[in-house]
């Protein structure tokens, strides 16, 4: 008759020194299971503390009004848009440094076309249309060149996106003789001034669908598993028939398109194209992913963690406004949170895998 060990039995017949009684698993063991289980969501708990300690520590409790909501909202839209193609890029263990640059320039051309077209007597709203798909185009268009340059000549998607940062950052201010492009569609402040019920502006809610629709590409797609593939192990999505090169371009497409997209959201915000619009904001866009759980070194991270991620960096702005601290002090507890969160995510990845 066969005899059942027990479970903290080994096969050299020896007892596991960390098993319970009975053979049931070690305490230390189930610890680290919870940690495992919490994962990246442990951002989610971060937020929810930050809209209670600023909320009651604002005057008023004023992070918890409607304006507040509108204000924090809007704010976080060119960095949420941003922040999901450099997912996307994130995912695949590269960077791009050029998005917040391409948010500027496409904004601008597409301003001045725009500007133009209207001064023809053009349609208002053909007008529209047609800025949206320059900006787009041209904005995917950069990503192209860069997604080429880096897989045709082999160089780091850090130097090559730098370059292109540089490069178009310094673009804007050659157009319209780098003064504010005011002459625009109606449509456009419409789109940034309407808002549903007064308390969800349409740029937020183009924001939204474009999380969801990106969320969904990449977690429910065949796209998506490539792209966690070709993050986590290059050579092996190779060896199993994945044309790594033509991915990579793909993913600088969409974050250069994208790039375009929030160019005109900020437009819509504010009314006008402005050749310093983007300046920076690919600083927030990472940090927003990294914060939100990626790996800068690809193959981890989500679309929800990205999402939360930019809150976090938006809420952390409004919120030291709100108690009257001032704007320097606002970058260096953005930076302190960005180690932070990197660190205890680091922690909590070696605690797992233990």
């Amino acid at each position: 008759m066969a005899i059942k060990l027990p479970a903290a039995l080994s096969s050299t017949g020896t007892v596991s020194p960390n098993a319970g009684p009975e053979g049931e698993p070690p305490q230390r063991s189930a610890w680290l299971g919870a940690v495992d289980k919490v994962g990246d969501f442990w951002i989610v708990g971060v937020l929810v503390v930050m809209i209670l300690v600023f909320g009651l520590d604002s005057p008023s409790h004023d992070l918890f009004t409607r304006a507040s909501w509108l204000n924090t909202s809007q704010y976080a839209v060119e960095f949420l848009i941003l922040a999901v193609g450099e997912t996307f890029v994130i995912l695949t263990g590269g960077i791009d440094l050029s998005v917040g640059a391409v948010l500027g320039f496409t904004g601008m051309v597409s301003g001045s076309v725009m500007q133009s077209m209207l001064s023809s007597h053009e349609n208002s709203l053909f007008t529209t249309v047609v800025g949206f798909v320059v900006a787009l185009a041209l904005g995917s268009f950069i990503g192209f060149v860069n997604g080429y340059i880096i897989t045709r000549l082999k160089l780091p998607p850090f130097i090559v996106t730098l370059g292109s940062l540089t490069a178009v950052g310094a673009a804007p201010a050659l157009i319209n003789g780098g003064n504010e492009i005011s002459n625009l569609p109606s449509q456009i402040s419409t789109l940034g001034s309407a808002a549903i019920a007064n308390w969800v502006y349409y740029t937020v809610v183009v924001a939204a669908v474009v999380c969801i629709v990106m969320g969904l590409v990449l977690h429910r797609t065949r796209f998506g598993l490539r792209t966690y593939a070709v993050g986590s192990n290059n050579l092996g999505a190779r060896r199993a028939g994945i044309n790594v090169d033509a991915h990579l371009v793909k993913v600088y497409v969409i974050s250069g398109f994208l790039g375009g997209l929030a160019g005109m959201m900020v437009m819509a915000n504010f009314s006008v194209a402005t050749p310093i619009a983007g300046q920076n904001d690919e600083l927030n866009a990472i940090a927003a992913v990294v914060i939100g759980g990626a790996s800068l070194f690809g193959g981890r991270g989500h679309m929800l963690g990205t999402v939360v991620g930019t809150f976090i960096i938006a809420l952390l702005v409004t919120g030291l406004v709100l108690i009257g601290v001032s704007g320097s002090w606002q970058e260096v507890a953005t930076g302190i949170i960005i180690v932070a969160a990197v660190a205890v995510d680091q922690v909590r990845l070696r605690l797992a895998e233990r």
